[in-house]
């Protein structure tokens, strides 16, 4: 199946494209190990914001309707220096009231305010700003359209435990008729920061088909059927174990069925 990509739209052929990815760094080894694990890392791809190698953004909430967006470079590759923060005010009680308060942290130019505003909207969604209490919106570097039938899901990066870790509001939309940027959405508590580089994900996308399921209830003789796979997966699997250099015993024995399972599928 192919899915199109197009770039943001603010910012278009800055940061990284979206890309599979099974491994999890902060998992103990012997997570990273699970072929099944490793699989639902897999699952779709990551997505980047729209960030150079030397920028910098975090998005904060104060509480009572106040959030600060914060914008920083590295030219030197030794420091980061922050140019300018923008602290959003949204009126308590009303919905899409708001007040934007810019400040410049290094020599202002002319017409930097509105550059400072359109500059934070390629990074956030600025407008989704506390809905529910506390949500900001992180948009990516690049957007999704599916073939005819199929839904993008918009989640965060799965099996990352590292804290701290915001929640997450997980979306579903019909990308292949709907234009949408891929937008993440986070809610913060009061003191609560997210900051953003170029080679961290700030979420994932997965892409399903809209076709109704049904579920249907299998029968004795399947259930046995069933039984006796799984007996007989786990005998071959107690005899075809492998050690790590560190002495942990695992069996690569899923992986290797699955392997040969995806290759029968090709040759169909």
């Amino acid at each position: 199946m192919d899915v199109k990509i197009f770039p943001n739209t603010l910012r278009p052929g800055t940061g990284l494209k979206p890309k599979k990815e099974a491994q999890r760094p902060m998992l103990p080894q012997h997570a990273r190990l699970c072929p099944v694990l490793e699989a639902g890392s897999s699952l779709g791809f990551l997505v980047y914001p729209a960030l150079n190698e030397n920028e910098q953004f975090h998005i904060g909430y104060e509480g009572e309707g106040l959030y600060q967006f914060g914008y920083s470079i590295n030219p030197t590759g030794k420091k980061w220096e922050q140019v300018f923060y923008i602290n959003y005010q949204l009126s308590v009680g009303t919905i899409g009231m708001r007040k934007e308060e810019v400040k410049m942290l290094m020599p202002e130019t002319p017409g930097f305010r509105e550059t400072a505003l359109m500059m934070a909207r390629a990074f956030i969604s600025v407008d989704d700003l506390g809905t529910p209490e506390g949500a900001v919106t992180l948009r990516g570097a690049w957007n999704f359209q599916t073939p005819s039938g199929w839904d993008t899901v918009y989640s965060g990066v799965i099996n990352n435990t590292q804290r701290p870790i915001a929640p997450v509001l997980v979306i579903r939309v019909e990308t292949d008729w709907y234009v949408h940027d891929s937008e993440f959405r986070y809610v913060l508590t009061p003191g609560d920061m997210i900051t953003v580089s170029h080679n961290l994900p700030i979420g994932q996308v997965y892409f399903v088909p809209r076709e109704e399921i049904s579920l249907i209830e299998g029968t004795k003789e399947e259930n046995a059927r069933r039984l006796e796979k799984s007996r007989s997966f786990f005998e071959e699997k107690a005899g075809n174990k492998q050690k790590t250099p560190y002495g942990m015993e695992y069996s690569p024995l899923y992986q290797k069925l699955s392997r040969e399972q995806r290759k029968a599928d090709k040759k169909k």
